[in-house]
């Protein structure tokens, strides 16, 4: 791909979101880089079946999903209907917006890309990290294989490192789904896990670290994007804890990681949620730390890969 001018297509799983995914969008018409397809997977109980016709200038394709509503399955629908033409597909998040110049950023990275980069991220420079640093980045955590202090390092234990807001083009061990490209080939060769339904937590983690077992990921300091998360389509706190338990392990066995490491992590995860919820009531903490209890419970014995 060296030296030309890659073609792309955008694949944009949504649902009841019509006002995100239009602000979406219209980010993506201003761009100084046209994609080649955009794919709009919309599970919607009143799809926008319209936007095709509200942006005329974007190649816009609408597809109704009609299964079980999923961010990995209407991303792999998506990635389906893609046109074996193009070089690279965009994963993008109808909640997050591409900043001037972002899409021409991320082609030009590409035109120069090495044959081993797989993957590539959009700097998401309005992220920031509440992560407790006391207990995530300390040098005790990361002894103890629970956590890394390595920007977008995978942990023994099946726990990430966020990225932050980069300066430089960094390598990483996995890429956030949310507004990410990757080699249109990659996906000729895997998809994303379903076991990741509904929600859908964790399912970026799970693809893009298969992937970077044996290709390089690169987060791509120029091509700037916003987040501004939707209240809708978000789960329960008592029921994202118990999803959070199953998923992280289930990826951990998945992947061959440190199940022990794994199980200490979420013992982890539940007094920090404990003592959110004690500290602030109205946070959901307590209904978070109730959901890794009960999820304990339930996933504790699962097998390798259930």
């Amino acid at each position: 791909m060296s030296g030309d001018a890659p073609t792309i297509a955008f694949v944009l799983p949504t649902k009841d979101r019509p006002d995100e995914i239009r602000t979406m969008l219209r980010s993506l018409e201003a761009q100084d880089a046209r994609p080649a397809q955009v794919i709009v997977v919309d599970s919607s109980a009143e799809p926008s079946a319209s936007l095709p016709g509200e942006f005329p200038s974007l190649p816009i394709e609408f597809v109704r999903f009609e299964g079980k509503p999923s961010a990995a399955a209407q991303r792999n629908e998506g990635a389906s209907r893609v046109s074996p033409t193009l070089d690279l597909i965009c994963f993008f998040d109808d909640d997050q917006v591409l900043l001037d110049g972002a899409l021409g950023a991320m082609l030009r990275f590409w035109s120069e890309a090495s044959p081993d980069v797989a993957g590539a991220g959009f700097n998401l420079v309005n992220e920031i990290d509440t992560r407790p640093a006391l207990v995530k980045r300390s040098r005790l955590a990361e002894w103890l294989g629970l956590y890394s202090r390595t920007p977008g390092a995978v942990a023994p234990s099946g726990w990430q490192a966020l990225p932050g807001v980069v300066e430089h083009d960094l390598d990483v061990e996995w890429l956030t789904t949310g507004a990410v490209v990757w080699r249109r080939e990659v996906l000729d060769h895997i998809r994303f896990d379903e076991f990741f339904d509904g929600y859908s937590y964790l399912e970026d983690l799970d693809f893009s670290y298969s992937v970077s077992r044996e290709h390089r990921l690169v987060l791509v300091a120029a091509a700037h994007v916003h987040h501004f998360p939707s209240k809708r389509g978000r789960m329960v706190w008592r029921r994202f804890g118990q999803i959070e338990v199953r998923n992280r392990l289930y990826f951990v066995r998945k992947h061959g990681l440190s199940v022990v490491r794994c199980f200490l992590g979420l013992g982890v995860r539940f007094l920090l949620s404990l003592g959110l919820g004690v500290v602030k009531p109205s946070s959901g903490g307590l209904s978070r730390a109730w959901g890794n209890v009960t999820g304990l419970f339930r996933f504790a014995g699962a097998g390798p890969v259930a």
